[in-house]
């Protein structure tokens, strides 16, 4: 993922950059506006977009977050990714942007189960069994619709949450396994620890006092009802920086900030994960419907 700070035309740097990454296949890239690039606009912009705020345990690092654009290139192949990424970092550069900050990541045992994307973090756990299956539920969860009260070129959209967090990597291999289980509140491979089947949703009310799924772990405090899943859907990358900066770069999609990201990171506040996190940048944006009508209706070509 790579920021950009504004200093041309959106129009001209959108088309040199689907011209590098060729739009989709092996190096496909997507968009998403930043709050800034809306400043003397403010009527246009996305009506919750805003720059991304320091929650509980945050230590956000200005020179790594936010930004006006920021383009996200994603494929199977690293080096060609790699290539798509200078190159998107060349033409931007000619057409008068700045590069705020950037972060490579990657997906650890990368694999689709039953419809769900997973991999495996820093922490050995693997993520993605609490995204949705299908493509519907995909779009009920992260598509902006029409009568949000949302600007009209922006439905179709979806806002995009990312976060650099650090993982405590040493501090955590030090616990035991079952230790790091209670504090995620799920086994490393997904299993839930009252034995409900990992495809089945586990019933928190029964275990009021969290002597089988502890009250402070992480997967319930995210979701507390998980047979109403909060309304995101996520696809982070792990990321490994050298000289044990590792963590993941957190991403997930939602058509409401407040219902979605914004309602889990509250609930986890105070949560047993929070000593071995730490968020140092990100941003939030907002990515535009398919196509270039949004830089017509938007005229910020």
């Amino acid at each position: 993922m790579v920021a950009f700070d504004r200093g041309q035309a959106v129009r001209e740097l959108v088309g040199e950059v689907r011209a590098v990454g060729g739009g989709g296949g092996d190096a496909g890239v997507a968009f998403g506006l930043g709050a800034s690039l809306f400043e003397g606009a403010e009527a246009q912009s996305p009506r919750q977009l805003k720059a991304m705020p320091s929650f509980a345990g945050d230590l956000l690092d200005p020179a790594q977050s936010h930004g006006d654009i920021l383009v996200r290139v994603a494929g199977d192949d690293a080096e060609l990714v790699r290539k798509a990424v200078e190159g998107v970092k060349a033409v931007a550069g000619k057409a008068g942007w700045v590069v705020r900050w950037g972060i490579d990541g990657f997906r650890a045992e990368n694999r689709v189960e039953s419809g769900r994307g997973l991999a495996r973090n820093p922490f050995h756990f693997t993520e993605g069994f609490g995204n949705p299956e299908t493509e519907q539920e995909i779009a009920d969860r992260a598509v902006v619709r029409e009568g949000q009260g949302e600007p009209d070129w922006a439905v179709g959209g979806s806002y995009h949450v990312v976060r650099v967090i650090r993982f405590a990597t040493e501090l955590w291999d030090k616990d035991s396994v079952p230790e790091q289980e209670r504090i995620m509140g799920r086994r490393r491979d997904g299993k839930w620890l009252d034995g409900t089947p990992t495809p089945e949703q586990p019933n928190f009310a029964a275990d009021p006092k969290g002597r089988r799924t502890p009250l402070d772990s992480h997967v319930r405090l995210a979701a507390p009802d998980r047979r109403n899943p909060p309304p995101l859907v996520r696809r982070s990358y792990s990321y490994d920086r050298g000289d044990g900066d590792t963590g993941i770069v957190f991403s997930c999609f939602q058509r409401d900030l407040a219902k979605g990201f914004e309602a889990v990171q509250k609930r986890l506040a105070g949560e047993a994960l929070a000593k071995y996190v730490l968020t140092t940048g990100g941003g939030y944006f907002f990515v535009p419907p398919p196509g270039d009508a949004w830089i017509d209706a938007l005229a910020l070509a």
